[in-house]
């Protein structure tokens, strides 16, 4: 099902995550209506709270190319990160975001290059995944929701007065 997307500045994003304990089927039905709804607003990244469930899960749609992937294989590879911890984060780079809850915004954003973390898929068991590329980027993103957190929140002073001033005359 796709679920609305949570809206900057609605307080909801402002919200930190609770920790998941239960690894049901109520959790495989949010990370389907995550995926769903992260496909159909045509989304790399979707945290839970910003369909409005404030629990610390997080899906990413990293493409693939055709040498990476298999013949029968979707263009695509979600990974389902539940209760992710940062293990190591080294260097600094600079990507231009946008996220779903803050549309038509796109902005550089200074984010670590190298990351690690360990986390459990939709099932509980743990995992550890280390990237420094794209999806390094996408997880430090969508952890930052989890921690109440949008990116034009590391926009500098300046960039971030414009943005809000922007933001308020977009519907005028």
């Amino acid at each position: 099902m796709v679920r609305d997307i949570v809206i900057y500045p609605d307080k909801r994003l402002k919200q930190i995550s609770d920790e998941v304990t239960a690894f049901d089927i109520t959790l495989h039905k949010l990370l389907d209506d995550m995926y769903e709804t992260m496909v159909a607003k045509n989304g790399v990244g979707l945290a839970a709270i910003q369909v409005g469930e404030a629990v610390r899960a997080l899906i990413i749609n990293i493409p693939m190319s055709d040498k990476e992937r298999g013949e029968d294989q979707p263009p695509h590879n979600t990974l389902e990160i539940i209760n992710p911890k940062f293990i190591t984060c080294e260097g600094k780079m600079v990507f231009n975001e946008g996220c779903l809850s803050v549309p038509g915004v796109y902005e550089d954003t200074t984010r670590f290059e190298y990351v690690k973390i360990v986390y459990h898929d939709r099932h509980g068991v743990e995992q550890t995944l280390e990237d420094d590329d794209f999806l390094s980027i996408a997880i430090q993103h969508e952890i930052d929701h989890l921690d109440g957190k949008i990116f034009i929140e590391k926009l500098s002073f300046t960039k971030r007065k414009k943005f809000e001033k922007e933001w308020k005359n977009r519907d005028k």
